[in-house]
C-alpha cells in the first residue's frame, strides 16, 4: 500500500511537507505543490481519512436529514448544498426520515457515532432536547428546533400574504387555504397566518383545510381532493396550495371536473422547484423560494459553526419570496 512517505520520496519533499499540501495549511509554494500533487496522482495515493479525521477531529463530512427525499424541494435543496459543500471541501451523508420519528433518532445517533461534523435538519419529528442533546453544530431549514439552534428560511409570512393578496386582486371573494400539518413547529405554516389576516383584513370569505403534506404523491393528493377537497369547490373561487404538487393536482382534478381555471376557480401554489418549472401546461401561478441562496446558507451557517466553534455568530436567515404569475390565475 502506497504510503505518505512514498509520495514525499517521489516529490523530493519532506513528509510534513506533503501533509501541508494535502491539508491546504501553511505556505507551500507553486512548484512544490504540483511535485507533491503529481506524485500523489502518479502513485494513486489515497490519504487514510479516518486517520486524519481522528487526527484533526474533524471528518468533513456533513449530515443532512430530511423528510422525503423523494419530494422534488428536498431533492434540488440538497443539489445546492452538495455544490456548496464540495467548494468547501465537504461530503454529504443524507439520511431520509419520512417523517418517522424513530428513523429520525436513529439516523442522528448513527451520524454522531460515525462523526460527521454537524446536521442539516430539514426533518423534525423529535422534542426540543433531542436536538440539544446532539453535541455537534446544527443548522435547520424552515423549522425551529431550539432557541439555540439557528434556522435559514424563505420569508413564509411574506409569501402566504402575497398569494392570498394576489388571489384578491385576481377577483376572488371566497378564498380556501390548503395548509401543511400545522401541529409541528414549522415555519412555513406563517403562511396560513398570513392567509388568515390578509383575508380578514380585505373583508374575503375564507377558510382552510390540512393537508398539503411533504410526503403526498400525486395519487395521495388527488385522493384527499376527492375526500375533503371536492365537497367545497362550489363556495370557493379562490384555493392558495402550500405546495406546487398540491396546486398541480388540484388543477388536474378541476380540470376533469370541467372546472375552468382560471375562470371559474384560480388556483396558486408555492415552491417553483424543479417539478413547477418543468409543467409547460398549466404553467403554475406560485411562489418562489430561493433554493439555489437557502441551500448556500444553510451550509456556509453550519461550516461557519463547524470551523469557529467559539464564535458567537449564530444568527437565523430568512429570504425574500417572489410570485410567479402563470396561467392558474
Amino acid at each position: 500500500m502506497v504510503s505518505i512517505k512514498d509520495v514525499a520520496k517521489l516529490s523530493g519533499v519532506s513528509v510534513t511537507t506533503v501533509s501541508r499540501v494535502m491539508n491546504n495549511r501553511g505556505y507551500i509554494g507553486k512548484e512544490t505543490r504540483l511535485k507533491v500533487e503529481e506524485a500523489m496522482k502518479q502513485l494513486d495515493y489515497q490519504p487514510n481519512q479516518i486517520a486524519r479525521a481522528l487526527l484533526k477531529n474533524q471528518s468533513y463530512v456533513i449530515g443532512v436529514i430530511v423528510p422525503d427525499l423523494a419530494h422534488p424541494l428536498f431533492s434540488e435543496l440538497i443539489n445546492w448544498i452538495e455544490s456548496y459543500a464540495s467548494e468547501r471541501n465537504y461530503k454529504l451523508l443524507i439520511c431520509n426520515s419520512l417523517q418517522e420519528k424513530d428513523k429520525e433518532s436513529n439516523y442522528i445517533s448513527m451520524l454522531r457515532q460515525n462523526r460527521v461534523d454537524g446536521i442539516i435538519m430539514c426533518s423534525h419529528t423529535l422534542e426540543v432536547d433531542a436536538y440539544r442533546s446532539v453535541g455537534m453544530p446544527i443548522v435547520s431549514f424552515d423549522r425551529i428546533l431550539s432557541s439555540s439552534i439557528p434556522y435559514v428560511a424563505s420569508d413564509n409570512y411574506k409569501g402566504g400574504e402575497i398569494a392570498t393578496q394576489h388571489l384578491i386582486d385576481q377577483g376572488c371573494k371566497n378564498i380556501l387555504h390548503i395548509s401543511g400539518p400545522l401541529k409541528y413547529e414549522l415555519l412555513a405554516n406563517r403562511r396560513n397566518d398570513a392567509f388568515q389576516l390578509t383575508c380578514m383584513k380585505q373583508g374575503i370569505e375564507w377558510n382552510y383545510v390540512e393537508g398539503a403534506h411533504v410526503q403526498s404523491t400525486f395519487q395521495d393528493n388527488w385522493d384527499f381532493i376527492e375526500a375533503e377537497i371536492a365537497p367545497l369547490l362550489e363556495e370557493y373561487d379562490g384555493v392558495f396550495c402550500s405546495n406546487d404538487i398540491m396546486a398541480y393536482t388540484l388543477y388536474v382534478y378541476a380540470a376533469r371536473k370541467k372546472i375552468k381555471v382560471p375562470d371559474q376557480l384560480k388556483i396558486i401554489g408555492y415552491d417553483y422547484h424543479s417539478f413547477t418549472r418543468m409543467l409547460q401546461y398549466p404553467i403554475l401561478t406560485t411562489i418562489k423560494q430561493p433554493l439555489d441562496a437557502i441551500g448556500k446558507i444553510l451550509c456556509s451557517s453550519l461550516i461557519e459553526q463547524i470551523e469557529n466553534q467559539n464564535s458567537d455568530t449564530q444568527r437565523n436567515t430568512i429570504l425574500d419570496v417572489q410570485l410567479i404569475k402563470g396561467e392558474t390565475t
